[in-house]
Parts: structure tokens; sequence; C-alpha cells
């Protein structure tokens, strides 16, 4: 199952004539940091991802956009 699901990954990528290398571990990337970016618990995540330490979660933590306006729990209550 999970070779003939990265071999469809390649095939569309390649039917698309991607620049860059997409695979599903391309996927595992997109779905932890845009989960942190959304403010996900890094716990969460690491419990999503299925990893056994943390430190491997927190390598997402560098891809995260530090520009992002992070809001009070006290903003929302207006």
């Amino acid at each position: 199952m999970e070779d003939t699901i990265q071999k469809a990954v390649k095939r569309v990528s390649k039917n698309l004539k991607m620049d860059k290398r997409v695979s599903c571990h391309t996927f595992r990337h997109c779905f932890a940091t845009h989960l942190l970016e959304q403010g996900a618990n890094i716990r969460q995540v690491q419990k999503l991802m299925g990893h056994n330490d943390l430190k491997t979660t927190e390598i997402y933590l560098h891809l995260i956009d530090t520009k992002t306006n992070v809001t009070s729990p006290l903003d929302n209550l207006l």
C-alpha cells in the first residue's frame, strides 16, 4: 500500500513537471508545519506524527514563519 501511494505521488509530480522532488515525506513535513503554524501543541503534533522523541518534532519549528500574527486568547473574548 505505501509503495503504491509513493509511486502515485512520484507519477503525479512528474506529470506536473515539478522542479522539486516530492514524496509522501514532503506531505508529512507540510502537515506538521501547518499544524504548528496554526497553534497546535507540539506534544499533540508529536503524537500525530508518531515521533518517540520530542526533538524529532522540534525540527519542524525552524520552518514556521515567525512573522505570523499570534493573538492572545483574550482577543477572542471581544
